[in-house]
């Protein structure tokens, strides 16, 4: 248990966000609860600014309902990803409140007080087809208080529409750039702009562009050097260090 825990739970105490009994609670479970299929990490939040995310995938319904209940009990935001209506209905059942997003394929479960947004991320896609992921990272960037604007469909092929956003791009403090095909944009935009860029590779393409290895490689090798890169269609990761990132430049 270290200082930034006990001030977390006396704060919510005073505020009267949470009970004696539920601070007891949180203490009993901290740093991490185990229950059958997980090892829930509560200390999340306090160590990294965000509790843990749940990621659907290879998961059972009645497992994701049941980490999902464990992680709300604590007031804090939820966030389960990569997760389908099937899933949501479950968790609507439980959770009234939650939302699901169904094009950034997310449900999340406001419970922290809403403060003001803070700082300017911009959020970049080569294509349509590349939006899903965006909105991964979109919702997740504004999960966090973050301020999002979002540019889509400003690809190289038609570079006349990237270059009309130079002055939007430059007032950002980062830039998440999303593309598919070749992922030739991460560059172009990182050669604009004087802030990180963040390129996230996604798997819209055809066969030679191997699901996303294409871009993925040429965001690797970008000879823009501001320009750093997560893994293929991962804009969970992307909202998240952009997050980061544009928190500190707030401050």
């Amino acid at each position: 248990m270290n200082v930034e825990t006990l001030k977390k739970l006396l704060e919510q105490l005073q505020t009267g966000d949470i009970s004696v009994d539920q601070a007891m609670e949180q203490l009993r479970h901290l740093p991490f609860q185990p229950i059958d299929c997980a090892n829930i990490d509560h200390h999340r939040a306090l160590r990294c600014g965000m509790p843990e995310v749940i990621y659907c995938p290879g998961k059972t319904t009645a497992q994701i309902v049941e980490i999902f209940s464990q992680l709300a009990q604590h007031k804090h935001n939820v966030l389960a990803t990569r997760a389908d209506e099937t899933i949501y209905e479950q968790i609507k059942l439980h959770f009234p409140n939650a939302q699901f997003h169904p094009v950034a394929r997310t449900i999340i479960l406001r419970q922290e007080q809403t403060k003001p947004k803070i700082g300017r991320i911009a959020l970049v896609t080569a294509g349509t087809g590349d939006i899903p992921v965006a909105e991964e990272a979109r919702v997740t960037a504004e999960l966090l208080n973050q301020n999002v604007e979002t540019i889509y469909d400003v690809g190289v092929a038609g570079l006349h529409r990237l270059l009309s956003h130079c002055q939007q791009l430059q007032q950002a403090n980062v830039v998440i750039a999303i593309a598919g095909m070749e992922g030739a944009l991460a560059s172009v935009v990182g050669g604009l702009v004087a802030v990180p860029v963040i390129a996230v590779p996604t798997s819209v393409g055809y066969g030679t562009s191997f699901s996303g290895i294409a871009p993925l490689l040429t965001m690797l090798n970008s000879c823009s050097t501001g320009v750093s890169v997560v893994n293929i269609d991962n804009g969970f990761a992307a909202g998240y260090i952009a997050s980061l990132i544009n928190s500190q430049a707030a401050k």
